[in-house]
């Protein structure tokens, strides 16, 4: 077994969860992940797939996400251009983690009211 020190530095910024939970924590930014988990996806097909988001929120996140080496922007050179977004394979590594986060708020969701209140209580 490892000492606790070794693993969880000192100080929170250089956390290894914490940096993973800050950038998954951004507004949209699991949905986002999630969506281009299939392949590329354009901007309008982003847009109609999640439901709510603001295209300038959207436009935000992607710049955010190919900021933080999440998403890769592709250009193609036709007429008029196309934009398509990629994962890359930081942003690979992020899908199993999402997908299990689906598996467990579903099993949330399906919860039966009697078990939801008795997890409250168990906080």
């Amino acid at each position: 077994m490892t000492d606790s020190t070794d693993t969880v530095p000192s100080d929170p910024t250089r956390c290894p969860m914490g940096a993973c939970m800050r950038l998954l924590g951004g507004a949209w930014t699991p949905n986002l992940i999630w969506q281009l988990s299939g392949g590329p996806r354009r901007f309008t097909a982003l847009h109609k797939d999640i439901a709510g988001i603001s295209a300038k929120m959207l436009s935000a996140r992607l710049r955010e996400l190919e900021a933080k080496r999440v998403i890769v922007r592709e250009v193609s050179p036709t007429s008029p251009p196309s934009v398509a977004y990629t994962l890359t394979p930081l942003g690979r590594e992020l899908v199993p983690v999402i997908d299990a986060m689906v598996r467990v708020g579903t099993r949330l969701v399906r919860a039966p009211p009697r078990a939801a209140a008795a997890a409250r209580r168990a906080r």
